[in-house]
């Protein structure tokens, strides 16, 4: 035995207002939608009939309600009986169900909406050569339907809104509304007799046009526009460049039109994650949204549409190097993140970053390019750190050095020997300075002896090797040098006792049997104190020194401060400065 499902109206407008709509204001969009698509249905059979939408608001009506009067193509009593009353059901569709093109609505629950707002809906509706109707549908469920006054061809829709909707009635929210949605259909729609649309869409009109509708819309006068194209999409618009920088995580929205009816105002996914610094304002034909008409449907063509248009923006800044370099780096300047993310696997703008954007060097700013011309081996630090601890030091050597350690820059430097394999990259070890530097001569070598063991004795217990060699520049008196597995190491050890039994036995079954080298306090002995410290004599002394020149090397070179290397600077500091005061306390 079969049975025919209950539909209770109250809960699907519900559902409708609390779930598919984001606001009652849709019901708006949807009425015009409805008007527009008749309006085309009667332009098919019969070129350059209808073309009027008229929306009385409840300022004019006088008595609440709204009525939208259209001169489209109307229903019969048969197509009422069948369309206004079945949910679901659509007049824009084939024989098979598939929506059909030129309708903007597809989904049959288009003024369903209207009882977001509105307690009673009438269409009062004829169809040339068939008798006029009337339809009444209350939100409790029920409809009826009688024969309506005569009027011509065409439809119109009564709304008496329910209680606390009223004011989405009003004239002035009514204007607001249409002017939003409906400003740049192809049809004449006036409000209380007044005009809201404009009859073109803005970036049509050129350049001007395009940047002042940006202002009066978009709220910001762009860095520049680019006219967009996608014909498989039927798509037509512009990006507007951003004129300031932007969180690039932040997913920007974009103003979507679909046969020039506004689907919404912060459309997402329409562009790639790296072309954040753009806002778009498009138009299509061939884009499909979803039921609740606020979104576009993530489909094979949005896909196509989206790679067509990261084309047009990628095309947008080759020319802009080649046409004007220094409007590209006042760009940069701006939305460099941008660009050198779509850099990690586009080879085009690859060579844009190579050739324009300059990062740092402890030579100065300079680029990629500039770079590879002066130094030919392209030597990077990959953190910030590793760049402070080691610039000052690799430029006395003459060793070239730049900082990988800004968002995407270590990863693009790295890229580089896809775009000519006889590049040579190489990160900069922070101990692969040592091999650069020069050990001090044998009788040197034999008169420091113990002087280093008495150092090595009071730094043992910080894990660290002390070394003497000569380097420049002769004003810096240590450094502090640790390697990449040096460092990984302490890491891990540090991990090791903070954590609990179970995941220190995961742990300890991590752990490398062979412990790596441990980390060097460098001893420049071209260094004048360096040189008077050797030779002081007096163990205590001495290794106060030390300790004051290892923890003075950690603060220069931006190292981490443990909790021991903490104390080892305040009772070397407070160790130095007893020496040096003369007298006993009182």
């Amino acid at each position: 035995m079969s049975n025919t499902f209950q539909v209770d109206l109250r809960g699907i407008v519900d559902l409708l207002s609390h779930h598919l709509y984001a606001s009652p204001r849709v019901y708006v969009r949807e009425l015009l939608q409805n008007a527009v698509d008749a309006i085309t249905a009667v332009r098919a059979g019969e070129a350059g009939a209808g073309g009027r939408i008229s929306i009385e608001s409840s300022t004019t009506t006088g008595d609440g309600s709204l009525r939208i009067a259209d001169d489209g193509i109307g229903l019969t009593e048969e197509q009422v009986h069948e369309l206004l009353a079945t949910i679901g059901r659509s007049s824009k569709r084939d024989e098979l169900g598939f929506a059909r093109h030129e309708f903007l609505g597809q989904f049959g629950i288009g003024l369903l909406s209207c009882f977001l707002v509105a307690d009673e809906i009438r269409v009062h509706t004829r169809r040339a050569g068939a008798a006029p109707v009337l339809w009444t549908g209350y939100a409790d469920g029920r409809y009826d339907v009688r024969p309506g006054p005569e009027r011509e061809p065409g439809t119109s829709v009564t709304l008496i809104p329910r209680r606390g909707s009223e004011m989405f009635l009003l004239g002035t929210t009514v204007a607001q509304l249409a002017t939003l949605y409906g400003s740049l259909l192809p049809v004449d729609v006036t409000v209380d007799g007044t005009t809201v649309t404009v009859g073109e869409v803005p970036w049509a009109a050129g350049r001007r046009a395009a940047i002042s509708y940006a202002e009066r819309t978009l709220g910001f006068t762009p860095f520049d526009v680019v006219e967009l194209d996608v014909p498989e999409a039927g798509l037509t618009g512009a990006a507007f460049v951003l004129p300031t920088p932007v969180n690039p995580a932040t997913r920007g929205g974009h103003r979507v039109y679909l046969k020039r009816m506004l689907l919404a105002e912060a459309v997402e996914g329409l562009l790639p994650e790296w072309a954040f610094f753009a806002r778009c304002v498009v138009d299509s034909t061939e884009l499909r949204p979803t039921a609740s008409r606020e979104a576009l449907y993530d489909d094979s063509l949005l896909a196509a549409t989206r790679e067509a248009i990261a084309d047009q923006l990628r095309g947008w800044l080759v020319r802009l190097a080649s046409t004007d370099p220094r409007r590209l780096a006042e760009f940069l300047r701006i939305h460099h993140l941008g660009v050198k993310a779509l850099a990690l696997h586009d080879d085009e703008m690859l060579r844009l970053v190579e050739q324009w954007w300059p990062m740092e060097t402890n030579t100065g700013q300079m680029t990629l390019a500039e770079f590879r011309t002066r130094h030919g081996l392209i030597r990077y630090a990959a953190t910030t750190d590793e760049f402070r601890q080691l610039a000052a030091v690799a430029a006395a050597q003459d060793v070239g050095l730049i900082n990988g350690g800004y968002t995407y820059d270590a990863e693009i430097i790295e890229r580089l020997p896809e775009l000519d394999r006889t590049l040579r990259v190489e990160r900069l070890e922070p101990t692969d300075l040592a091999t650069r530097f020069d050990a001090v001569d044998a009788a040197a070598e034999l008169r420091l002896r113990p002087f280093l063991s008495a150092a090595q004795r009071r730094l043992d217990r910080l894990g660290c090797e002390v070394v003497v060699r000569t380097f420049e520049p002769a004003s810096l008196p240590a450094l502090y040098l640790v390697s990449r597995a040096a460092h990984f190491h302490e890491e891990f050890t540090a991990t090791r006792e903070k954590a609990d039994e179970l995941w220190g036995g995961v742990l300890d079954a991590l752990a490398d049997s062979d412990p790596p080298d441990r980390p060097q306090l460098v001893l420049n002995h071209r260094n004048p104190l360096v040189r008077r410290i050797t030779a002081i004599g007096e163990e205590e002394l001495t290794a106060l020194a030390v300790e004051a020149l290892y923890g003075q090397a950690l603060l220069l070179g931006y190292h981490p401060i443990r909790p021991a290397d903490s104390a080892l600077l305040n009772t070397s500091f407070l160790g130095l400065l007893g020496r040096a005061v003369p007298g006993e306390a009182p």
